[in-house]
């Protein structure tokens, strides 16, 4: 995985912020703002067990069901003002060495 991958969330993140603010009709993101945090959580949720089911079965579809956890997470995050970037500094500084 090069860092043009990674890039890719940071560009997927704007373009969830931009569906936040904007609010286009007919889009997903624009269904899940609409209807506020207790249902982007539900989303969230529903999608980790999804998840952890498809964990027991293939690698096929735990990478599906995992992409749309991160991807539900994201809108979540993207909900409650945080990005994508706050997790990894998080995740970062929790293994810095001495």
């Amino acid at each position: 995985m090069s860092s043009n991958d990674l890039q890719f969330l940071s560009q997927l993140h704007d373009l969830l912020e931009s569906r936040r603010n904007d609010r286009p009709e007919g889009s997903y993101t624009t269904h899940l703002f609409n209807k506020g945090l207790d249902k982007i959580a539900q989303k969230v949720g529903e999608e980790a067990i999804e998840t952890v089911i498809a964990a027991k079965n293939n690698n096929d579809e735990l990478r599906y069901e995992a992409s749309d956890l991160l991807f539900h997470l994201m809108v979540l995050l993207t909900e409650k003002g945080m990005r994508i970037d706050d997790l990894v500094e998080e995740l970062a500084s929790r293994h810095k060495t001495e």
